[in-house]
């Protein structure tokens, strides 16, 4: 039997209070992941993106990250040195954030950025270079890569930033991809082209994909098996298609506030939480 590619066993990532002790925003957090599509879902604040920063070794320095177990393609990453992380991130190992505004450098034309992940992971030549950038461009349905190239960030919409922020996460080929909120600035017939990659990565390459996001709907038919976190813990796991069968109360709340065509809804269902859901 194969091995998983990325092993987590009882995660957790706590932040210094002002009281001098602390407070728990990941809390026993456990799966494996092969080459498939996991979602991780949940509210803001429910320790969604702060998982995926553990995972790459991007959390806060002041943070506190524990776990029982933490591999990443036979590496532990919790006794990598931080030289041995560096050289994971980007190559083996990639984040795309959910704001590219805050993530792509504003001086720089965002081609040679992109050129920049590339070359900081692999010796290509310069022609290989400008290639590989372009074709990472049109991989995420960008329709004029040489001219969106040449672009200062300050000149792209929020969802070209998205996608250009895609295709440098995606141009050194990483075997794990950990996508928090990909598609959430994108129109629908973008999103699905975007969608329509990330798949072909995962069933052609092999990469394993953890994609973060609110979106139910969207999870529930683009991915295989969904985390559902809640106050920084796992709740549920279950199959995607499977969604609509969740057990946990949580799930089931936040499946009942979806908008459903054709049927009046007032007044709107809100969550219930219960005490016991934090045990």
């Amino acid at each position: 039997m194969k091995a998983p590619l990325l092993e987590v066993k009882n995660l957790r990532v706590a932040f210094p209070s002002r009281d001098g002790g602390l407070v728990e925003v990941v809390r026993g957090v456990s799966f494996t992941l092969g080459a498939e599509r996991l979602a991780i879902v949940g509210e803001s604040g429910s320790g969604k993106s702060q998982t995926g920063r553990a995972i790459l070794g991007l959390s806060a320095p002041e943070a506190r990250v524990s776990a029982d177990l933490l591999r990443f393609d036979g590496a532990d990453l919790l006794r990598c040195s931080v030289a041995e992380r560096r050289a994971l991130r980007g190559r083996h190992i990639a984040m795309v954030l959910q704001d590219p505004k805050y993530s792509l450098n504003p001086v720089l034309r965002v081609g040679v950025q992109i050129a920049e992940t590339l070359r900081a992971h692999q010796k290509v030549s310069s022609a290989e270079v400008q290639r590989r950038v372009l074709q990472a461009l049109s991989d995420v349905a960008i329709a004029e890569p040489e001219r969106v190239s040449r672009l200062y960030p300050h000149e792209l919409s929020g969802g070209m930033g998205q996608r250009v922020m895609l295709a440098m996460m995606l141009i050194a080929e990483p075997r794990l991809l950990i996508a928090d909120e990909p598609t959430s600035a994108l129109d629908v017939s973008v999103q699905l082209q975007v969608l329509e990659v990330l798949d072909q990565l995962v069933r052609q390459r092999g990469m394993g994909l953890i994609f973060i996001s609110h979106d139910l709907r969207l999870v529930a038919s683009f991915c295989d098996r969904i985390l559902v976190m809640y106050a920084g813990q796992v709740v549920e796991e279950i199959a995607a298609q499977q969604l609509h069968q969740a057990q946990h109360p949580y799930t089931q709340g936040l499946l009942n506030c979806l908008p459903r065509l054709g049927e009046a809804r007032h007044p709107l269902p809100t969550l219930q939480r219960q005490a016991e859901w934090l045990l």
